[in-house]
């Protein structure tokens, strides 16, 4: 079937195809329609190429024209992302979970534009400074990768409300992570870490702080009181002890947040879970 009769399609989708990545060209889908010379494919119609088995990055989406919004290459062998990616300046969510990638070029700074990236699932053992220029971003998702350490420069994200690090090497968090002022979820699930910054406790947006299975044996002490917004707090399979915890300062107050959110949620008939009420702090 050719696929230039679909000439009332809104939204394409080639996920689970092995199609040839030169079929992608979908710019003739538009033609006859009342659209300006201005207006562009990308605008409407978001990339996905999930698990399509390419290795490389299809030249069809280094072309994609700079209004694209979405870029999705889920499940593929890509190893490395190239530099001329910089070029989509006004993509907003960039979707590479499970592939081969190693390394971010330093050119990514430039997508000012992007508010989430999801690279969860690879092999990147470090991230570019370049990545504080992404000032847009709000959700940064690198589970599942080799990272050892963060850049500094993430405290220049100071939009970013979701940050997933879990499932990596890290040993501890910079110390500027306690400038990413929006910050509201923050997960640190089966890494390396000892410590918190003491900075953490300048994160007065966040609400659940996740450290399942580290090496966490102390926690800065002002952070049940400073964190005003925290409601859930997962330390399981760590040295720190409940007891240790319970005698923080502002644990009382953390007590209160917490059971008062799963009050409203059990008012809902939300399910919160096989933990029941211990789920907002879990040791």
């Amino acid at each position: 079937m050719c696929i230039l009769i679909l000439n009332r399609v809104y939204l394409l989708q080639l996920n689970r195809c092995r199609v040839h990545v030169y079929f992608l060209g979908l710019r003739p889908l538009v033609s006859g329609n009342y659209i300006s010379e201005s207006s562009r494919v990308g605008t409407f119609i978001p990339y996905w190429l999930r698990n399509i088995v390419v290795q490389t990055f299809p030249d069809e989406v280094l072309d994609l024209d700079k209004s694209v919004r979405t870029l999705d290459l889920t499940q593929n062998k890509l190893v490395e992302i190239p530099m001329e990616i910089s070029e989509l300046v006004n993509m907003q969510r960039l979707i590479l979970a499970s592939n081969h990638i190693e390394q971010l070029p330093s050119t990514m700074g430039n997508l000012q534009s992007l508010k989430a990236m999801i690279l969860d699932g690879n092999r990147i053992t470090s991230l570019p400074d370049e990545l504080g220029e992404l000032v847009k971003l709000e959700k940064l998702s690198i589970s599942g990768n080799m990272l050892m350490s963060l850049p500094n420069t993430i405290g220049s994200l100071r939009n970013l409300s979701l940050l997933n690090v879990s499932n990596n090497k890290l040993k501890y968090l910079p110390e500027s992570i306690g400038i990413c002022s929006s910050l509201e979820e923050l997960q640190a699930n089966d890494n390396l870490i000892e410590e918190l910054p003491a900075s953490v406790c300048n994160l007065v947006q966040l609400k659940s702080l996740s450290l399942n299975n580290n090496k966490v044996n102390q926690i800065p002490p002002n952070i049940l009181k400073d964190c005003k917004a925290l409601q859930n707090f997962s330390l399981h399979d760590n040295p720190i002890s409940m007891s240790q915890f319970q005698q923080m300062d502002g644990f009382e107050e953390f007590e209160a947040r917490r059971k008062k959110k799963f009050d409203k949620q059990l008012d809902s008939n939300v399910m919160i879970g096989s933990k029941g009420l211990d789920e907002g702090v879990d040791l």
